[in-house]
């Protein structure tokens, strides 16, 4: 096939930027002429209107999708002794957190289809010293939260959803972050709903939990000046927030945008030798990532990128085997569904402006590759 593209990246933000320029120009002016930079009242409003749309009964804006993860754990009173369960196929910040407040990750292998947490091997995992379970709803798609809740009700267990990667996502047509004890979220750049910077949030319709966030991510302030408990420096700044209002406005388009590349890049892959994403019967999918499994997956990553076409790798190495966890005893050929999809799973470029011309193309690539 003809050349037709000097590069494809796996995301355009700048393109993205000028669809809305206007609007985050004027957004962004009202803040400054404010002077209002910490806490205005751009913050209060995306907080309300992120716990309008995911039916939380509150929301805290912070620093970051990790600052989130923190507070809620902090919130939950985690500590050294104590154990979390989670998934090895992840960003770092999911485990490190828990590592970071004494914890320890215990790490439960994923579904071979969806590759999120497998419920079925929760409950072997919980002992007395378990805390709290994080499931990851990862590249834009739900995790099994019915029999997650099942298990944690029966064992007295809070869950925290990390939907860092998976905003507007349903399950069972209820949307994420209402579908645990405690949501997070990450406004990461190349988030579905991302900043011009970071920022986060946690969820949660717990008034006792909403309450102890709040003060945790400010110092351990209840009043000015009066600090009841430790906590942490994590505040969302209003100029984020003020982005994010500007573009959770566009949310909802850019999710089906997603969707619609999702089941283009599906369908032309489709009857090729190669995994593509399976949507489960109970939830929408997002895509913040789109992920194919292939044999040969570093090959073919090399070969796309000598055609100007970007791609990743999420993510490359199980948690349980990076060196910053292995010290929690979970050694090599410990969780194998992970560490199989790890080593084959390779995501192309997925944004919402993406041309479906662009998809022909990246797709004819690998079929390419495919039949060397």
């Amino acid at each position: 096939m003809k050349h037709k593209f000097d590069s494809i990246p796996m995301a355009d933000l700048v393109g993205q930027y000028h669809t809305i320029r206007k609007e985050i120009k004027k957004a962004v002016e009202e803040v400054l002429e404010s002077g209002r930079f910490i806490m205005g009242p751009q913050v209060k409003a995306l907080e309300e209107a992120l716990s309008n749309y995911s039916k939380t009964e509150f929301a805290i804006g912070c620093n970051s999708g990790t600052d989130a993860l923190q507070l809620a754990l902090m919130a939950l009173d985690v500590g050294p002794g104590d154990e979390v369960i989670t998934t090895p196929f992840t960003f770092v910040a999911t485990a490190e957190v828990i590592g970071i407040l004494g914890a320890k990750p215990v790490f439960v292998d994923i579904n071979p289809v969806t590759y999120n947490i497998d419920p079925q091997k929760i409950e072997k995992s919980i002992t007395g010293k378990t805390k709290a379970i994080i499931p990851v709803h990862l590249y834009g798609q739900p995790a099994d939260m019915d029999a997650i809740n099942t298990i944690a009700e029966k064992h007295n267990l809070p869950v925290i959803e990390d939907a860092c990667q998976a905003i507007g996502a349903k399950y069972k047509d209820r949307k994420v972050c209402s579908l645990g004890t405690m949501a997070c979220l990450s406004f990461f750049p190349s988030k579905n709903l991302g900043a011009y910077g970071d920022g986060g949030m946690v969820m949660t319709s717990d008034p006792e939990l909403e309450k102890k966030v709040r003060i945790i991510a400010n110092h351990g302030q209840d009043k000015r000046y009066h600090h009841g408990m430790l906590g942490i420096n994590s505040r969302l700044d209003t100029l984020q927030a003020a982005i994010l209002m500007v573009r959770l406005q566009h949310l909802d388009e850019w999710s089906e945008a997603r969707m619609d590349r999702a089941a283009l890049y599906s369908e032309l892959l489709g009857k090729m030798d190669i995994i593509t994403p399976v949507i489960a019967e109970t939830c929408t999918h997002v895509f913040h990532q789109y992920s194919i499994r292939v044999k040969k997956r570093d090959d073919l990553k090399t070969y796309l990128q000598a055609a100007g076409i970007a791609t990743a790798i999420h993510y490359p190495i199980p948690l349980h085997l990076q060196p910053a966890f292995r010290h929690y005893g979970k050694g090599e050929g410990s969780l194998p569904v992970a560490e199989s999809i790890a080593n084959e799973v390779l995501s192309l470029p997925m944004y919402p402006e993406l041309e479906e011309e662009k998809i022909h193309y990246i797709t004819a690539k690998i079929l390419e590759f495919l039949k060397q």
